[in-house]
């Protein structure tokens, strides 16, 4: 993976922050298809990524809270494991229009970096096994590919089991 410019990365907010870090990443787009029910194993296909490596970012609230949780798109999110990984007690995913208006990136586009507004984080377990991962880079068939330690670093993530298999 090398530096890419803001230009070269799509000048997304998420690019943005990753190039201000100065961390090692890599652009990876494709041909979104208007009309695929799950965009995680849409990007994992197009790019020919190990839906383990792909991971998609969730907006879910823990005691009234939203918060992110990042689990690979071969899996699904434990809400009870990431309330748990938040100190709280329960878990529902947020309204999608909420989650929209927050991190300011629409679904199906949402990334963990360069939010709107930051919100507490959390990057699933599985994550710290691998090289590299694949999250969305701010927009429907973009995805960046980072470490799994770059990302939590940015994020401030708290890493937790939070995907069910």
């Amino acid at each position: 993976m090398a530096k890419k410019s803001k230009r070269q990365g799509g000048g997304t907010p998420a690019t943005v922050v990753l190039e201000g870090a100065g961390v090692e990443f890599s652009v990876r787009a494709y041909e979104h298809d208007p009309g695929v029910a799950s965009y995680g194993e849409e990007a994992a296909r197009a790019l020919g990524v190990d839906p383990a490596r792909v991971f998609k970012t969730l907006v879910a609230e823990v005691d009234g809270e939203l918060t992110v949780a990042v689990v690979p798109v071969a899996g699904s999110l434990d809400l009870k494991a990431l309330a748990a990984a938040v100190g709280g007690k329960r878990a529902a995913m947020a309204d999608p229009a909420a989650a929209e208006r927050t991190t300011g990136y629409v679904r199906g586009g949402i990334s963990p970096l360069g939010q709107r507004k930051r919100l507490p984080t959390v990057l699933d377990a599985s994550a710290a096994e691998l090289d590299t991962v694949c999250v969305s880079a701010g927009r429907r068939g973009l995805e960046v590919e980072l470490s799994p330690d770059d990302l939590a670093k940015l994020t401030g993530a708290v890493v937790a089991p939070i995907a069910r298999r």
